[in-house]
Formats: structure tokens, C-alpha cells, sequence
């Protein structure tokens, strides 16, 4: 019989929302020559988040480890179908479609950061200002999609997917679950990511206009 289990550990559910808010943070003023030093901020949070991601996905706890949402294209298909016909398979951990998304965000968000950081120290010129900008929009674009299909899965399923990222709770068997939480980690994530904010200061060149589409020098005096 099914019942409320613990899914999603602390770790994961402290990085699924603290990078939610970075991305969304970091797009938002990325325009803005005001927010400048937020924006980068939020790029390095980003790419950390990143790093810490790739670790957990192998060392971390059952459904937060890679193998667990690694599915083949003909899975991933299949589950896309039966999400066509309402009669989607239900899974404790991420479903196929979903897997499609995680893996997603983590290689543009790479690239978005990594090409950020990059264009910040000002190398690469155009070109990577380009790819900086298309990276930003395909990673909304990829989150777009994700939240259509949470709430798709959700109605579906008649489960809330946002409220088991934030208890870590969904509903399965008994053994499904997993035993530890692992939350001094998750305490500690954010904690470092407060300290970081409080404390960073952005170094480097300063552009006169730091954004996802254009990084301009200052123009000096004759």
C-alpha cells in the first residue's frame, strides 16, 4: 500500500530551489548596469550549485544519484506517450521526461555560467557574448517546459510535485524511501551561499554595461 515517503533529501531540495532562485535572479538583471554586481554574484552561485550537483549526483542519497533517473531513449518515448494518453507511470524519483530536464539544466547551466564568468573577464568577445545570451534563453526555455510538466504530472498523479521538493515527501512503498535526510549538509549549503552573497564583491574588468547579450569596455579619456 502506498504512503507518504521520504524522497528528495535535504541537499537536493536546498539545491533544486537555491538554483531556481540564482537563474531567475541572475536573468532578471542581467539588463540592468545597476544590478551588475548581483548578476555575477548570482552566476558564481549558479556554477557552484552546479559543481556540488555533479558530486551529489554520485555520492548523494538514492534518487538524488544519477543512475536512478538514467533512462533510455526508448523509456523516455514511452513515458512521453503515455503522458499523451493521461496514463502516465508513476515513479518515486524523477520520472523519464524529468531526468530529460535535470540533465538539461546542468549543461546549459554550465555553459551559461561558465561563458558568463569568461565574458565577465572579458574573453572571447562576441562570440561568446552570443553564446552566453542563447544559453540564458534555452535554459528558461528548459525550465518553462519543466514546470509545465511538473504541473501536468502533478494533475495527473493527484500529487503536489512542488510540495514534495520542499518536504521530500511523495507517495510510494515503504521500501522506497530513503533513511537519511542529510540535512547538516543542506544547512551547510546555505550556509555557504548566504556567506557568499554577504561577502563577494565582483572583481575583474568592470564592463561599462555587463549583461547577456553585450559587454562593452569604459572609454578612457584622450
Amino acid at each position: 500500500m502506498n504512503q507518504r515517503i521520504l524522497v528528495w533529501d535535504v541537499p537536493t531540495r536546498v539545491f533544486h530551489w537555491l538554483l531556481a532562485v540564482s537563474f531567475a535572479g541572475a536573468f532578471l538583471t542581467a539588463e540592468s548596469e545597476r544590478y551588475r554586481e548581483i548578476h555575477v554574484t548570482l552566476g558564481y552561485t549558479l556554477l557552484g550549485l552546479i559543481a556540488f550537483r555533479l558530486v551529489w549526483g554520485f555520492l548523494g542519497s538514492r534518487y538524488a544519484r544519477f543512475r536512478s533517473f538514467l533512462f533510455r531513449p526508448v523509456e523516455i518515448i514511452a513515458y512521453v506517450i503515455s503522458l499523451a494518453k493521461a496514463r502516465p507511470a508513476h515513479y518515486a524519483g524523477h520520472n523519464p521526461a524529468g531526468s530529460v530536464s535535470v540533465f538539461l539544466l546542468l549543461a546549459l547551466g554550465m555553459l551559461a555560467g561558465a561563458s558568463g564568468v569568461l565574458a565577465f573577464q572579458d574573453v572571447g568577445g562576441d562570440v561568446l557574448e552570443e553564446l552566453h545570451e542563447m544559453t540564458a534563453y534555452a535554459m528558461l526555455a528548459v525550465v518553462a517546459l519543466h514546470v509545465a510538466g511538473v504541473v501536468l504530472s502533478s494533475v495527473m498523479h493527484r500529487e503536489n510535485l512542488v510540495r514534495s521538493m520542499i518536504t521530500g515527501l511523495k507517495s510510494g512503498l515503504p521500501n522506497q524511501g530513503i533513511r537519511r535526510a542529510h540535512a547538516w549538509l543542506g544547512i551547510m549549503i546555505v550556509a555557504v551561499v548566504v556567506a557568499f552573497w554577504l561577502g563577494y564583491p565582483a572583481t575583474g574588468p568592470i564592463p561599462q554595461n555587463m549583461n547577456v547579450t553585450q559587454v562593452e569596455h569604459p572609454h578612457e579619456d584622450d
